[in-house]
């Protein structure tokens, strides 16, 4: 498995259109067979900052990912909706197995 962890910083102004933008990539994303798990989080202490937990199979299930019509809609209407480039950092998995997922 590799799990994708990314940051994301919304101007206000934008909050509800992200939201609801994110909310339409994550269910299609969710749907993806090559997607273990897709979650969509907004921070508690600051409503505009956002993470997105993103599960996948394998590397081909990233590369495809990138390609569908939902991600590619997705990063084109919040890219400009962001205050700051969104971060990303990648994990293995170690705890618990990949078969559980």
């Amino acid at each position: 498995m590799l799990i994708l962890h990314v940051n994301i910083h919304v101007k206000p102004e934008y909050l509800e259109a992200f939201r609801a933008a994110t909310i339409e990539n994550a269910r299609a994303s969710a749907q993806e067979a090559g997607i273990a798990r897709f979650d969509f989080l907004q921070h508690a202490d600051d409503p505009n900052r956002f993470s997105l937990w993103e599960v996948y199979k394998d590397d081909d299930a990233v590369a495809d990912h990138k390609l569908t019509a939902h991600y590619v809609r997705w990063s084109e209407t919040v890219t400009p909706m962001m205050a700051e480039p969104r971060t990303r950092s990648w994990y293995k998995n170690v705890f618990p197995g990949d078969e559980s997922w």
